[in-house]
């Protein structure tokens, strides 16, 4: 069979989108300029690969998250732990101490009701098995006024609403369990700071509906709040959590700790106080919490707000000295970012850093300089802090059973009218890109998610890489025209070209290209002598359309052709 050798020259065609994401969005439904899209190979210096309205100002939601997240890393180390001192104000003789335990919180989030048994045991190494004075905390380290909750939407008592505390416990929820089948209704922990009222009436129906689950009332209106249990319930329901914000944190800790005590033979005369260690005070032990980097990672993959409360006032503390101060969270978080170099242009506002706000603002092309130094710095242990594409965290289900499972880690963020995704992306030849994807209008909440997920997808199987090929091409085409070269045999296969009634969108078609100029005769030799038939479609460009299928089955079995045997970069549209 003789060899046929193709010579031509492509004419440039560089977007600022590929046209397979122009398509998509398209389809999506959702206007361009509600969109915003920067992806690039992944480190300082990678080529752009797609770029839509990439330094417009869009609200985050909570993938401002990583903005603190990484300004803790960069800061503190990946080893960090959180402190939590205890101190003795008075001496201490024959196992008692003849005075008042001191305990400065300096912000631990995670320190929760199952740390109090190596707390006890600490205290028990001290030697002191009996106290003769008050249990005092120590709140100074953050200065946030006394708040329960931000009060962001109507579900005031959800726990993402959660406010922050420099003597955190239990991430501020309470947590109240109802067991119908056995007619039990109990505090999960020891807790005076707040009453349970149950009025609950048991009834002989199936546990589903209105009769599943524990009608509740939150009264705050006295000083001991009171969650009022009311409604009927099936007596054949199990167990129920009633997790809610209802009071101080600082409070809860010190019934929890004062139980654990009695509970352990520890006798403490005094009650609870608040004030500032004395200068005088000795300290005894200091309580750690786990490393900054399951922290972080707990911050991202399970989008918790509290957590990154936490880590910004922490950052305005280490920054700029105690007490933090969300001014001085912001500001460091900022600094931190912009001495590293890895902080963009355009406007950036925190607010809170956990991006439950309307009033943080970012960009894409910001967000991918962040996540570009990052993954300069360090790498793969930094991506694992993220959720991992069908694994863990916030797409754990998203993308589970898909082509981008373990191929992506990503940080998402969803307020209403905004979905948002970003993070790393990484093909099936293996090169890893930086995708930010903000997607802020009235159809973000199941479009966006749809229009994201095709994106991503669409990276993975490698179209990107293709498409970067192409656009690196030198174009001569306005000089010369695209031309042939054929050793030997010119073959008269008949050229298949659809009639106008086959370009109903009900169709499949396989895009192989666009171009400024005609494809030569040559060009489309190619596809015919595969027996495929073609459509050339002329606007302002030329698009050389493979088709058409009436199934997507069909168009997917073409296009595997046509990637193995004229275009890697072809895609399936319908026209």
């Amino acid at each position: 069979m003789r060899s046929i050798l193709f010579v031509f020259l492509l004419p440039l065609y560089i977007f600022a989108l590929p046209q397979a994401i122009n398509q998509k969005i398209n389809q999506s439904g959702i206007a361009k300029k509600d969109v915003s899209i920067y992806i690039k190979e992944a480190g300082a210096g990678g080529k752009v690969i797609a770029s839509l309205n990439a330094e417009k100002t869009r609200t985050p939601a909570s993938v401002i998250k990583v903005l603190s997240t990484y300004a803790a890393v960069l800061k503190l180390g990946f080893n960090y732990r959180w402190p939590t001192k205890f101190y003795a104000k008075g001496k201490i003789e024959n196992g008692v101490l003849y005075g008042d335990l001191y305990i400065k919180g300096f912000g631990d989030p995670t320190l929760k009701n199952k740390d109090l048994d190596k707390i006890i045991s600490y205290i028990r190494a001290e030697g002191i098995h009996k106290i003769l004075g008050n249990i005092v905390i120590d709140r100074s380290y953050f200065k946030v006024g006394n708040k329960d909750s931000s009060g962001f939407d109507e579900n005031l008592y959800s726990a993402y609403n959660a406010m922050p505390d420099a003597m955190m416990f239990n991430e501020r929820v309470s947590t109240i369990c109802v067991t119908p089948n056995k007619d039990d209704v109990y505090k999960k922990n020891q807790d005076g700071s707040y009453k349970v009222i149950n009025n609950l009436q048991r009834v002989n129906k199936p546990c589903r509906g209105r009769y599943s689950w524990p009608g509740v009332k939150i009264d705050k209106t006295q000083v001991v709040p009171r969650v009022i249990l009311k409604g009927k319930i099936s007596k054949r329901c199990g167990k129920r959590n009633i997790c809610k914000v209802l009071t101080k944190p600082y409070l809860s800790f010190y019934y929890a700790l004062k139980a654990k005590m009695k509970e352990e033979g520890i006798f403490v005369s005094g009650t609870l106080k608040l004030h500032k260690v004395p200068h005088d005070a000795t300290e005894l032990f200091t309580f750690y919490s786990k490393s900054l980097e399951e922290i972080i990672a707990k911050t991202a993959k399970k989008s918790n707000n509290l957590y990154a409360r936490h880590l910004l006032l922490l950052l305005g503390a280490k920054v700029y000295g105690a007490p933090a101060t969300l001014k001085k969270g912001r500001e460091a978080v900022m600094h931190i970012l912009a001495s590293k170099g890895a902080l963009g242009t355009g406007v950036l506002r925190l607010d809170n850093g956990s991006g439950l706000s309307r009033v943080a603002k970012l960009n894409a092309k910001l967000l991918a300089t962040m996540f570009d130094n990052a993954y300069d710095r360090y790498g793969q242990r930094w991506m694992k802090t993220l959720s991992i594409a069908g694994v863990d965290g916030t797409i754990k289900r998203r993308f589970r059973g898909t082509v981008v499972r373990n191929r992506a880690w990503m940080k998402t963020g969803t307020l209403k009218r905004v979905k948002n995704i970003s993070g790393y992306v990484k093909n099936k030849a293996g090169k890893t890109y930086t995708v930010v994807i903000l997607v802020n209008s009235t159809k973000s909440r199941y479009r966006g998610a749809k229009l994201q997920n095709e994106i991503i997808e669409w990276l993975v199987n490698g179209a990107a890489q293709s498409t970067t090929k192409h656009s690196s091409i030198k174009s001569k085409s306005s000089t010369k025209k695209p031309k042939a070269v054929l050793k030997k045999k010119s073959t008269k296969k008949r050229i298949v070209k659809v009639s106008k009634k086959h370009t109903s969108k009900q169709y499949y078609y396989v895009q192989m290209g666009t171009f400024k100029r005609k494809p030569s005769s040559s060009y489309v030799h190619k596809i015919t002598k595969l027996g495929l038939p073609y459509v050339l479609k002329k606007s302002n460009i030329y698009k050389v359309l493979i088709g058409p299928y009436k199934k997507e089955a069909t168009a997917r079995r073409i296009l595997k052709k046509v990637r193995s045997r004229l275009n890697k970069s072809a895609f399936i549209t319908r026209q």
